[in-house]
């Protein structure tokens, strides 16, 4: 979001996490699906082929809640629609690391090109903006969307529209860099549906976390904000 909530670009790091490895008929029987419960019936070539796809694409990354995560989760709300099951930990992955015991949901996406920045807009959120993964930022939040059909149905330059000259996405986010990092993945980018359009993954210093909440606030009054039909915020902090 520090960006808009339809753009990242995909050079940020992987954060590591310590999981417990799992085959891919392990990841079955864990009953576990993209973003809720699957059954002993869940089409096993389906999930092989999500599971191969995580293994080829060095852009997906997973968000597994759970028991098990280097993240705390300190609470979790639904903002518009429905919420996700309460969860202890999130754990945080690239798509290739397998699922923790005890996980609840997970979801998936894939970082990628910008798609409604300017040329100049790109050059000045690269000069400004921070990595995910510094010391300070013990604090994060993972804050995944879903827009609705009729947001889907506009062309690229109606969308880029109501990002920027209406709802001055990019101008808005600006002003909180480089304290609040981000990466936004794409979930509509994977072959098999996904309960979410983006997910955002934002980290930041304590002494910031006020800061974001003001980001949040900003961007959740705009018009953009109209064509969004679920959203839940999690607030996160790292595990010591």
């Amino acid at each position: 979001m520090t960006r808009n909530s339809d753009e990242q670009a995909s050079d940020q790091g992987r954060e590591p996490n310590d999981v417990v490895r799992t085959t891919r008929r392990g990841f079955l029987a864990g009953s576990l699906a993209m973003g809720g419960v699957i059954g002993v019936g869940t089409d096993i070539a389906a999930a092989d082929r999500t599971m191969g796809e995580s293994n080829s694409n060095p852009r997906l990354f997973r968000f597994v809640g759970g028991r098990i995560g280097g993240w705390v989760v300190r609470s979790s709300r639904a903002v518009i629609g429905e919420g996700l099951p309460s969860v202890e930990r999130l754990d945080l992955g690239s798509g290739t690391t397998a699922i923790p015991d005890g996980a609840k949901w997970i979801l998936r996406g894939v970082t990628s090109n910008p798609r409604y920045t300017t040329r100049t807009e790109k050059e000045q959120l690269v000069r400004k903006q921070a990595a995910l993964g510094r010391p300070e930022a013990t604090l994060s939040a993972l804050i995944p969307i879903r827009k609705s059909a009729k947001w889907w149905e506009l062309t690229q330059d109606e969308r880029r529209d109501i990002f920027e000259s209406q709802s001055k996405h990019t101008t808005i986010g600006l002003k909180y860099l480089p304290e609040i990092a981000r990466r936004l993945h794409h979930c509509r980018d994977l072959s098999e549906p996904e309960p979410f359009d983006f997910i955002t993954l934002f980290d930041y210093a304590k002494a910031d976390e006020s800061a974001f909440d003001d980001l949040l606030a900003a961007l959740r009054a705009t018009a953009e904000w109209k064509f969004v039909e679920r959203e839940v915020d999690i607030r996160l902090e790292r595990a010591s």
